[in-house]
This record gives C-alpha cells, sequence and structure tokens, in this order.
C-alpha cells in the first residue's frame, strides 16, 4: 500500500482508551470517513486485553464521555438528532454475548434537553451504589439550562452589538450563553437500574465559566464523593487580555440540589497565570493542579501545587503548596525546566502522574510525593512516541493511549516501576506499528544542527522521514516544514492534518526543525522568541537547512520546498522577504501573518500578541494606572508593557515586500478568527500584482484547521500539485481543478459536509 491522504484520512480514526478499573477491557470509538459513499460512520467498541479480541457495541451513535461505574458496567453521553443529550448505561457482557438490545443490554438512565458533554462520576461514599455526576451545557444569563428549545429560537435581524471583548472566539461569534457545570446523582433503583437525578447549575450566581472556552473539557474539572474542583478564568479580568484562573472547590452536601453548596478558593502564592488539570485523589482528601506564573502568557511553564484538605469545610481560602520537582535533566542550560500538560493521581495516592513534551516525544512522568526532602523525585514511565492520554488502574498499572509518526494509535499498559525499558506488559497498535500503512520506523530519525544562540540552546532538533522506498544512491528533493504556535514543536506523534508521512511517500526527505520557541526543550527556549519572531527562529531555519544540505548527500536542496501553518504560515511570509526565501522552489503559507497590526490586533486573543510582540502598540510614557476595577488599558499595560508600532514593524513580513519573487501558495478559510481570512488574501493580492505565481485556495466552511475531509483532500490535492510541479515530481492528482470531481463531485441537496475528529498536536 502506498500512503497517499486519501489513505490518511479515510482510516479509522481511534479514540483514547478508556479502561475498566481491573484493566481487562478498554472502550474506544472508531470514526471512519468513506470518500465513494460520502459518509462517516462512528463505532462505539470494546476491545479485551487479554486476547486481543474488539467487538462492536453501538454503531453511528455519537457516543462519548465513557465512565465505568464497575468492570462490566460504564455511564456515557449521546448527543441526540433533537439537539438533546442522553446519558446510557451499558453493561459490556450482555452486549458482547448478545447482539445490543436497548432495555436488555442498555437503557437511558436520564435525558438533558440540551447539548451536554464532559462526563464525569464519582462513587458515593455513604451510598456506594450510587454515583454523584458532574457534566457541561451552557447556560443562560438567568442561570438556567440553554435548551434545544431555546437554541432554536432566532431573531428576524442577524446583528450583534458589542461592548466588550471577545467579539468572537476561534470560529463563532460570542454569543451570551456560557458554558456551565452542572451536578447530579445517578442512583441504582429497586430494578437494579440506574436513574439520573434533575440537575443543578453548580455556578449559578458566581459568574464563573468552565470548562474555559473554546477547547476546554474535563481536564478543567474533577469529581469526588465530597464536591467538584475546577478553574476558570478570573471574571475580574477581561479575558482577551488576561490568561489568570482561578482555581475552586465546590463541596457538596446534596448532590441532588442547588442547596447546601459551600465554595471556596484554591489559593497557589505568586501565580498568576493559566491554570488546568484540576485532580482528586482516590480518597477526594487531596487535590492536585497545573498553573503557570505569568499572566497573559499561555504557553509559560506549569507547575504542580498540591491541595490537602481538599475535603475539608472550611471557608476562607485554601493554600496549595507547590512542588518542586528533580531528578530530569533537560537539554536546556537551565535544567529540568519543562511543561508539564496534564496530571493525575496514581491508583495508591504516593505519587503524581504527568505528562510533558521531551526533546520531540511526548513522554509520562511519575513524580513521588512520598519523599520527605523538599525535593520530589520525578522519573520518566514512557518516553517514544506521543503520550496523549492516560488511565491509572486500580492496581497501580497505567493505560497509556499515545502515537507516533508512523503508528496512528497505540495502546499500551504499563506497570510504572522498573526501567523504561521493561514497563511495557501489554499493547495494542491499530496500525500494527505502520505496516497497514506501509510504513517503518527506519524511515523516521533525528538531526541536531548549530543553534542561532547557542547561550540558550547550543542545537536545535529536527525531525527527518524518508521515503519507504528510500534509496541511498539517489537524491530525494527536500520539504521543510515549519509548525504553529510559535511555542509548539513537531514531535513523534500522528497527525491527521500535518502529516510528514504523506510528504515523505510522494518522494520527498521530509525536515520537522524545532526551532527557537518550541517546547519540550527548556522553557528558557520557548521563551525565547519573545520580540524575536523573524530573529533567531529564522536562523535557526537557515543554519538547518544548510546542515542538511553540506551532511546529507541523499537530500537535493537545489529542490527544496517549505511548507507552514499559523506561526509556520508567518515564516512562509518572513522567508519570502528574505535571502533563505530564493533557495526555496516554492513556498505554502496556510492561514499566515502578512500584517502584525492588520493581523494580531484584529485576532481574538489578544494577550498573545501583546506577550509575545514584546508589549501594547501604544507607548504612553504619562500612562497612569486606574483601578478598581482595573480598566482594560491598566491591565494590558500590567500584564505586557508598553511596546510601539515601529516595535512590532521590527519582525513584520509586510515591510519587505520589495523581495517577494518566490512561487507561494496560499491557503485560508473564511471562519479563521485566530488569524481573519484577509491575512491571506493580502499576501496573496502581492504575490499577484508583483507578476509572482501564486494561487489562492479558500475553504468558506473551516477555521484554522481544515476538518472536513472532503476538504481536506482537496487541500492535499492542492498542496501536492503545487510542490511536485517545481521539483520534477509527478503530481499526486491529475483530475482537472476545474471539473466537479477534484472537488469531490456534486453534493446532494441537504446534505451537509461531515467533520471528523482531528488527531494531532494543535500546531501540526
Amino acid at each position: 500500500m502506498k500512503f497517499t491522504p486519501e489513505v490518511l484520512l479515510s482510516a479509522p480514526r481511534r479514540s483514547a482508551g478508556t479502561p475498566n478499573p481491573s484493566g481487562t477491557h478498554v472502550l474506544y470509538t472508531t470514526s471512519t470517513y468513506n470518500f465513494q459513499t460520502h459518509a462517516k460512520t462512528i463505532e462505539l467498541r470494546v476491545l479485551e486485553v487479554e486476547s486481543g479480541d474488539s467487538h462492536r457495541l453501538a454503531k453511528d451513535d455519537e457516543v462519548s464521555d465513557f465512565n465505568w461505574l464497575d468492570d462490566d458496567t460504564f455511564a456515557c453521553l449521546q448527543a441526540e438528532k433533537d439537539g438533546s443529550t442522553s446519558v446510557y448505561v451499558a453493561s459490556v457482557s450482555k452486549c458482547i454475548e448478545k447482539k445490543p438490545e436497548l432495555g436488555r443490554s442498555h437503557y437511558v438512565a436520564g435525558k438533558i434537553e440540551a447539548a451536554a458533554s464532559n462526563l464525569k462520576v464519582c462513587r458515593l461514599d455513604n451510598t456506594p451504589e450510587d454515583f454523584a455526576v458532574v457534566l457541561s451545557a451552557q447556560v443562560c444569563p438567568d442561570g438556567s439550562l440553554f435548551t434545544t428549545e431555546k437554541a432554536n429560537k432566532k431573531t428576524h435581524s442577524s446583528g450583534r452589538l458589542y461592548s466588550s471583548l471577545y467579539v468572537r472566539h476561534w470560529d463563532h461569534y460570542v454569543e451570551v450563553q456560557k458554558n456551565c457545570l452542572w451536578h447530579g446523582k445517578l442512583a441504582k433503583g429497586g430494578d437494579g437500574k440506574y436513574a439520573l437525578s434533575g440537575l443543578s447549575n453548580a455556578l449559578k450566581s458566581t459568574g464563573l465559566e468552565c470548562p474555559i472556552s473554546p477547547f476546554g473539557g474535563t481536564d478543567c474539572f474533577d469529581v469526588s464523593a465530597h464536591g467538584i474542583i475546577f478553574v476558570a478564568k478570573d471574571p475580574t479580568l477581561n479575558p482577551a487580555l488576561n490568561t489568570k484562573c482561578n482555581v475552586y472547590l465546590l463541596h457538596m452536601n446534596d448532590w441532588t440540589s442547588q442547596s447546601g453548596i459551600a465554595m471556596r478558593e484554591v489559593h497557589a502564592a505568586g501565580y498568576e497565570g493559566a491554570a488546568t488539570s484540576p485532580v482528586f485523589d482516590a480518597t477526594g482528601e487531596n487535590a492536585a493542579f497545573l498553573m503557570m506564573e505569568r499572566n497573559g502568557y499561555e504557553a509559560d511553564s506549569n507547575s504542580i501545587f498540591v491541595a490537602p484538605g481538599a475535603a475539608s469545610t472550611g471557608t476562607g481560602p485554601l493554600e496549595a503548596r507547590e512542588v518542586s520537582c528533580s531528578g530530569l535533566e533537560s537539554s536546556s542550560n537551565d535544567g529540568w525546566k519543562l511543561s508539564l500538560q496534564s496530571i493525575a493521581f496514581a491508583a495508591d495516592g504516593r505519587s503524581i502522574l504527568a505528562t510533558s513534551e521531551l526533546k520531540g516525544c511526548g513522554a509520562l512522568l511519575q513524580l513521588d510525593l512520598s519523599s520527605d526532602t523538599k525535593e520530589n523525585r520525578i522519573s520518566i514511565v514512557a518516553d517514544e512516541g506521543y503520550v496523549g492520554d492516560f488511565h491509572p488502574l486500580a492496581d497501580g498499572r497505567i493505560l497509556i493511549s499515545s502515537s507516533s509518526l508512523i503508528d496512528s494509535s497505540l495502546y499500551t499498559i504499563v506497570d510504572s516501576k522498573g526501567t523504561v525499558q521493561d514497563k511495557a506488559t501489554w499493547s495494542h497498535s491499530q496500525s500494527n506499528a505502520g505496516s497497514k500503512f506501509g510504513l517503518k520506523s527506519s524511515q523516521v530519525s533525528s538531526v541536531w544542527t548549530p543553534a542561532a544562540n547557542p547561550e540558550v540552546n547550543k542545537e536545535i532538533h529536527s525531525w527527518v522521514m524518508k521515503p519507504s522506498a528510500f534509496d541511498s544512491s539517489k537524491k530525494y528533493p527536500v520539504a521543510y516544514l515549519i509548525h504553529g504556535g510559535p511555542q509548539g514543536s513537531w514531535a513523534d506523534s500522528w497527525s491527521t492534518r500535518w502529516n510528514p508521512a504523506v510528504y515523505a511517500e510522494q518522494g520527498y526527505i521530509v525536515v520537522c526543525p524545532n526551532p527557537t520557541g518550541s517546547t519540550g526543550y527548556g522553557q528558557a527556549f520557548t521563551d525565547a522568541i519573545r520580540g524575536n519572531w523573524g530573529g533567531d527562529p529564522y536562523e535557526d531555519i537557515v543554519k538547518c537547512f544548510e546542515w542538511i544540505g553540506e551532511n546529507m548527500p541523499e537530500a537535493d536542496n537545489s529542490r527544496a520546498v517549505a511548507l507552514g501553518a499559523s506561526y509556520g504560515g508567518y515564516m512562509m511570509n518572513w522567508i519570502q522577504g528574505h535571502d533563505l526565501g530564493r533557495k526555496f522552489k516554492a513556498l505554502v503559507c496556510h492561514d499566515g501573518i502578512f500584517s502584525f497590526a492588520g493581523g494580531l490586533l484584529a485576532t481574538e486573543e489578544l494577550y498573545f500578541p501583546f506577550h509575545d510582540l514584546g508589549g501594547t502598540p501604544w507607548y504612553n510614557p504619562g500612562f497612569k494606572s486606574s483601578q478598581n476595577p482595573p480598566s482594560a488599558l491598566t491591565q494590558g499595560h500590567k500584564n505586557f508593557g508598553a511596546s510601539t508600532l515601529n516595535d512590532w514593524r521590527k519582525w513584520d513580513p509586510s515591510e519587505h515586500l520589495t523581495e517577494w519573487s518566490t512561487p507561494q501558495l496560499t491557503i485560508h478559510s473564511s471562519k479563521d478568527y485566530r488569524l481573519p481570512i484577509s491575512e491571506g488574501l493580502a499576501a496573496f493580492n502581492v504575490l499577484q500584482a508583483r507578476g509572482v505565481k501564486s494561487e489562492f485556495l479558500c475553504f468558506p466552511d473551516e477555521n484554522h484547521w481544515v476538518l472536513k475531509p472532503e476538504n481536506s483532500l482537496v487541500w492535499h490535492k492542492v498542496v501536492l500539485n503545487w510542490i511536485n510541479g517545481f521539483v520534477g515530481l509527478p503530481a499526486y492528482c491529475e483530475e482537472d481543478p476545474e471539473s466537479e470531481r477534484f472537488w469531490g463531485g456534486v453534493k446532494e441537496e441537504g446534505a451537509d459536509g461531515v467533520e471528523m475528529p482531528g488527531m494531532g498536536k494543535p500546531e501540526t
């Protein structure tokens, strides 16, 4: 099999696995798109760990949020076609022994007259057969549920009036309804079946929103028998100018009513940044969370805080203590200073498990809490591929869901004791370690090339992927892929958007550099991009390009192309105006930045450009702070300091238009509110007006990412045909772009394009 975009996009996409407490069964979903029928298929499946057998439990139901009630029974959510949500309870053994049948193998325990998600449950201490339930659904300004009926009400005018930020966020205009947590109880009746109580607004009259928009989910809260811990943006601050979050505890006296809820804040002294991953241990007596120190900087290093006494009913703030770490050195000069991404208590509560990027991989780490010393020992549990999710099992083992550059989905059960090499006790690969795609591990390697600023890191790391039919006696064109972020990285992980194997199998040697600003190589390396967007990162790429040309005879740099999205798209426009641009045969810019003043002042999360470009672009030497409450102007000045538009112009691609001469494909989508479509149009207009060979591809129904498989296939057709034509490779697609077939054929009346769950890191 040749690995092509169509193979990538039509392959089943397996979700992270959810194991039962003993680790004998794993629930998961697969989503598959068929380009012949133009239809998506979803299956809920259970994997038997001992035999490796997989059984289908449901098909074409929008099921999610699996929570095991015991080793055989689980609860989940199902999105109904009328916009409501059902809470189902199912028995795995009954589903397997006979064909699943409503009422026998599974049943509806309750219904929510709204779109709901992010279900979490916890067994109650006083009634062990019953469970506390927490989920999220949107709320109206009066605190009532934003029901399907309310959602369907529309005014004759489509106008919107705003008097504060945000106006839009990610891919939608902001409305008055907000995300909210709702609580209730799943109680077992005399007939042995569970029933869901009525749900109550856990955040009523607080002014708080959880999960945090636009991507927050179960990583924003946790539930114990005693209550809820959650994170929310500070309600006194402007969300577009601040990342500051607060951590709260809700003590629940009654899970079935609004009364008896006591809320207290959890205080992390000296920390004013974003927070995530609040978790309880198994007893609910202890909690932990991640928090950043700096407000306004979304890529700051996450620190672990532990809050003992989380089940107590105090009135004042609960003081959390920061957990210091030792035992793991990074490649940066500041020692171990990597940012953790998610955490959970181990089954015995004596350690914390955490994910972190580490030199181009997504590692699972374990932090020992039992030490009496100030420093807590941290060790590696897994450091191959990219750990996307993990679940501690009751006996101390851990189920890990991961992927790699060749393997789309791998489940592994590891023993946290012993060395990294002998910890894995069981594994299950969906793609048979890439062989189902015709991919193999020998295609993937790493190179380390000189860094622009050796005082931060001496070298930068790049992933290299060669064709599966690589012949060392031949020379291959080179595709340089530049990641987004900019605080992100290329990692040993699978992606359905930017997959290096797609380009390798076209006949390229693919180089994926992680220049200054990338994550996983020490916090100082990440921080070094501030006020430096077109400086050290560009020079890192130049040095990487030169090193490849001098040290890899199989790589033909005279036939090189470069591609990038988001910050990577910015870098394409920056390269256009500089010397490196003349060394590439062609460029591809996806959702890139053309002008700082035009593009980044129109973005939604203004804290991002204000931080990264060195301050707000309105210098005022006579500025005086206003207080109680602080104005937006005061908040911006406090968080970022003052800069000027002249300062911003130092790294602005639009300042170098006289040099633009390399053929460029520009791609931008209409619902991209992070970087508005005017940025792509401006770049294309300049290229056309200068007589530079160029094309513009637009998707009116996509955001910063292209998620609909029919659109994604067209994206790949256009991109591969563009770059292949400049390096002497055959076109990927021979169809005429003027034909209907090129665009997927004629759609039936009333049919809507479906989205598929994206796989991969947000910046790749």
